[in-house]
């Protein structure tokens, strides 16, 4: 299914920053609530659930003993969230309990009714939670919770509630999509030869990797310089060579006319034509589609306007052990003029992947993202 959306010239809010959230102190929770909040977490975690575009939560219910008289965790849209599931095990005896949720308590009415409302409904007592909910239409919860004379604890293992949810966090928090830049290069930092030829410049273990990692994400991104020179599917697929059920949104930048043949455009995966140079406002339109993973796999032009507008987060790169000494540059013009102004990056993984080295950063001065330089081991498939 091919989306034809021209976003240019609407008001950009990327790289908007919202805050995190209500913070709390976490010195009068008990050993008990710690241990709760652990299995809270590791309740979330549980496998085979992707929740997008909500985040993974867990909830355990004590009683004044501090046993558990339920649990529950988050299965995704028109699911119940963690907190209805961990009251309808406890029912009855959710009266007098304690709540301990890995996500401050929503507050708003979406798909579902406000968790704050649920929990004063049952009559628990007490509240602990781990993360103070970033995200500015469902935080709120604590007070709710505060304001009807329940006694409320933040910020119990914080930094593992968070964990839980690094992408969905960030992309709250900054009110965009997280962006992963990914390259392929070769060690004089070429993506193509002077004829323009770049298979393969990565080794076929980094090109299989490089499917296992758009898999995980919610939308890939590309120029149209990219389409028209390399014709790529950015689809992806099993070792067999099978589609996915899922497939990430295919985005194609630019206002450039794309071949109606292009393989972008066929009915593999949804594709989405934003027809504007203005990065942050595609990062706009993505946000209010519910992604908040973008792999950026665009050519130099992209990647310097992405890196140019402060737009990068993340970047995944493969070197492979190659020396071309002409051919397009890794990326365009940086508007850099002295060493003083270059683009910093902080290393956080270095490996190598077949005969490549494959290094993980962000940009220099962020905080660490909490996210895995490993990629997921799914397998999926040879890179096209």
């Amino acid at each position: 299914m091919v989306e034809e959306t021209d976003v240019a010239g609407r008001a950009s809010s990327a790289g908007r920053a919202s805050s995190a959230g209500r913070a709390s102190s976490t010195g009068r929770a008990s050993s008990t609530e710690h241990e709760a909040m652990a299995r809270a977490v590791s309740l979330a975690r549980t496998p085979d659930v992707r929740t997008h575009p909500n985040p993974q939560v867990g909830a355990v219910l004590l009683d004044a003993t501090g046993a558990e008289i339920g649990s529950g965790f988050h299965r995704g849209v028109d699911h119940s969230h963690a907190e209805i599931e961990a009251l309808a095990q406890a029912g009855h005896l959710a009266r007098g309990a304690t709540a301990v949720v890995t996500l401050e308590p929503c507050n708003h009415t979406g798909r579902t009714g406000p968790c704050s409302e649920a929990l004063i409904n049952a009559g628990v007592v007490r509240a602990v939670y781990g993360q103070p909910d970033p995200n500015p239409l469902a935080r709120g919860g604590a007070d709710a919770l505060a304001a009807a004379g329940i006694d409320v604890e933040g910020g119990v293992l914080a930094e593992e509630a968070r964990s839980l949810n690094p992408v969905w966090s960030f992309a709250m928090e900054r009110q965009r999509p997280l962006v992963t830049w990914k390259f392929a290069a070769t060690l004089d930092g070429r993506v193509a030869a002077a004829d323009k030829t770049s298979r393969w410049i990565s080794s076929a273990e980094s090109r299989a990797e490089v499917h296992r990692i758009r898999a995980e994400v919610d939308a890939v991104v590309i120029g149209t310089g990219t389409v028209l020179a390399d014709d790529p599917h950015l689809t992806v697929r099993d070792e067999r060579g099978v589609l996915l059920s899922r497939q990430p949104l295919r985005v194609v930048v630019g206002e450039r006319r794309l071949p109606t043949a292009a393989r972008v455009l066929d009915s593999a995966a949804p594709t989405l034509v934003a027809e504007t140079r203005d990065v942050s406002v595609v990062l706009d339109t993505l946000f209010a589609r519910d992604v908040h993973h973008v792999l950026l796999e665009g050519g130099p032009t992209l990647a310097a306007a992405f890196l140019r507008a402060d737009l990068t987060d993340r970047v995944i790169g493969y070197v492979g052990p190659r020396l071309l000494g002409s051919g397009p540059a890794l990326v365009g013009a940086l508007d850099v003029d002295t060493i003083s102004d270059a683009v910093e990056l902080t290393i956080d993984d270095v490996c190598l992947v077949g005969g490549d080295i494959r290094w993980t950063a962000r940009l220099h001065g962020s905080a660490p993202l909490f996210i895995n330089p490993d990629p997921a081991t799914t397998d999926t498939e040879r890179a096209d």
